[in-house]
């Protein structure tokens, strides 16, 4: 029998076979809900009803959506392209951090200076310095051989709390509440697109960045001298690719698309930085780029179905009294079950049955 007329080959091969089985992890998820929804005596019917209408029940209520997806955009890319790369930063959330305070400080004390120029100077500052710090990492693990991911994770809670003592105490809104600073200047803010709304035009921002990154990954020498690098970092050199050239600078746009995540909260969402900026974008970040096997396509996709979890668990909560934390059990079993299937098709993948997912 050829590959092509196997039936595991028509389900799982081609070229967005991880869409698939994003897909049918996600629907394996919600039975799996179903079944806790039953068994806590709820109505899992009436439960995800109300969860959809928390999230599109309205034209705000979508809003808060793609307001929540645009982070997650940010910070899904930024893990997924140092995964693929090889180099296992997951100090996203710090990167973010440190991304919006930058941006914060540029937009507060730059004055009389145009839009155009002053939000992609904010914006230029927060990726400076998340670029900077996921570059600290990068460079121990490729000179010195330490662990990335125990340096990156370790950093994460530093870059947390100097940013909570610099908006508490020398950069304190004096006239406000503790955990803030001033509100940024008129010009460095992104317009908002709806009122009484967050939703704002970094939403199209996020992806004109993912569609450039796509291009980047599946159209040009960087996307495969990064891909090539992931894979097998010994060959990549045999093959004429400077293995840790390119860990480095995936490492350190990864800390950039962090950054951009911070200003995008700052110039877009709140107009100041706060202490408790961020509800875990880095950590969820984390969490979308593992699901799709760091596939900017399906960074986007999963972003938007983290945004409408999120959005729409509260409304579920208050309608059937199911803990708005049932939408993280979801997403730890749309985890569980991707990687289930993925390990079922490498089992497969072994009798040549279906080509490797990439």
């Amino acid at each position: 029998m050829q590959k092509k007329d196997n039936i595991f080959y028509k389900i799982f091969g081609g070229k967005y076979q991880f869409l698939w089985i994003t897909l049918l992890a996600i629907i394996l998820a919600f039975v799996v809900g179903a079944v806790a929804i039953i068994a806590n005596g709820q109505n899992p019917l009436l439960a995800y009803i109300a969860l959809f209408k928390g999230s599109f029940g309205n034209i705000n209520k979508v809003a808060t959506v793609l307001t929540r997806t645009t982070i997650l955009i940010f910070t899904g890319l930024a893990v997924a392209i140092a995964f693929r790369s090889g180099i296992f930063i997951i100090g996203a959330e710090g990167q973010l951090y440190l991304g919006a305070f930058a941006s914060a400080l540029v937009g507060i004390y730059l004055t009389n200076i145009p839009k155009v120029v002053h939000i992609p100077l904010a914006i230029l500052a927060a990726m400076l310095v998340g670029g900077f710090w996921s570059f600290i990492p990068a460079i121990l693990k490729v000179r010195y051989k330490m662990d990335e991911v125990v340096v990156s994770l370790m950093m994460n809670a530093p870059a947390i709390l100097i940013v909570g003592y610099l908006v508490n105490e020398p950069f304190r809104d004096p006239m406000g509440q503790t955990g803030m600073t001033v509100l940024i200047q008129e010009s460095a803010r992104f317009s908002r697109l709806l009122e009484f709304s967050r939703f704002n035009t970094t939403f199209f921002i996020a992806l004109s960045v993912a569609f450039l990154m796509i291009y980047l990954i599946q159209r040009s020498t960087v996307g495969y001298e990064w891909k090539i690098t992931g894979l097998n970092p010994i060959f990549s050199r045999f093959g004429g690719v400077y293995s840790k050239k390119r860990m480095l600078q995936a490492a350190v746009i990864s800390g950039m698309l962090a950054g951009i995540a911070g200003s995008a909260l700052v110039l877009g969402e709140f107009y100041r930085c706060l202490d408790i900026i961020s509800v875990g974008y880095g950590w969820d970040g984390l969490l979308v780029a593992m699901i799709v096997n760091n596939n900017p396509i399906g960074v986007i996709l999963v972003a938007f179905l983290f945004g409408v979890l999120k959005t729409g668990a509260l409304a579920m909560e208050a309608a059937t009294n199911i803990p708005s934390e049932l939408s993280l059990v979801i997403q730890s079993i749309v985890i569980l079950f991707v990687a289930a299937e993925r390990g079922v098709i490498a089992l497969i993948q072994r009798k040549g049955e279906v080509p490797p997912i990439v």
